[in-house]
């Protein structure tokens, strides 16, 4: 059936393709967290490892709803680790680096997230797509907000 929420096709598709970019980070950023929460250690441990697992748990629920926009669009949501791989810009961790160049990548990954929302945000806007913008704004708000906290435990007084 055709779908008609108000948003041509074309512009549609754009705003998808960008979304599957920010799902692919969203993921990579996600197994990355989880890996961290799994293996960190050191004087930091239980901080970090809590910390770790709320931000993991959050880009969890956070997947499910880009890939169902990313759906409500009309366009496949990639699903597979080849398909996140070519899409995301978050470089894979294969090692298991100390607690500091853990939160250092973290840093990265969400600063990384942050711009590939905000590089499709004019998309959505132009479009008049104000539930991509709406969940777009709010990535960007808590991933702004993640890169702060994890930032702020690499400086030295």
């Amino acid at each position: 059936m055709k779908i008609d929420i108000g948003i041509a096709k074309k512009e549609r598709l754009t705003i998808a393709d960008g979304l599957s970019k920010l799902l692919a980070d969203s993921y990579a950023l996600y197994l990355k967290t989880h890996n961290f929460h799994w293996n960190v250690t050191g004087p930091m441990f239980q901080t970090l490892h809590v910390m770790f697992e709320e931000q993991y748990t959050e880009l969890a629920t956070a997947i499910d709803e880009i890939a169902e926009r990313i759906r409500a669009l009309g366009a496949h949501a990639p699903g597979s680790f080849k398909q996140f791989q070519g899409l995301t810009e978050i470089e894979d961790e294969t090692g298991i680096p100390n607690a500091k160049e853990m939160i250092r990548q973290l840093v990265i990954g969400q600063e990384t997230v942050v711009r590939t929302a905000r590089g499709i945000f004019p998309v959505a806007e132009g479009a008049h797509d104000e539930s991509t913008a709406d969940l777009l704004t709010q990535r960007m708000q808590l991933h702004e907000k993640n890169a702060w906290m994890l930032r702020s435990l690499l400086e030295e007084n």
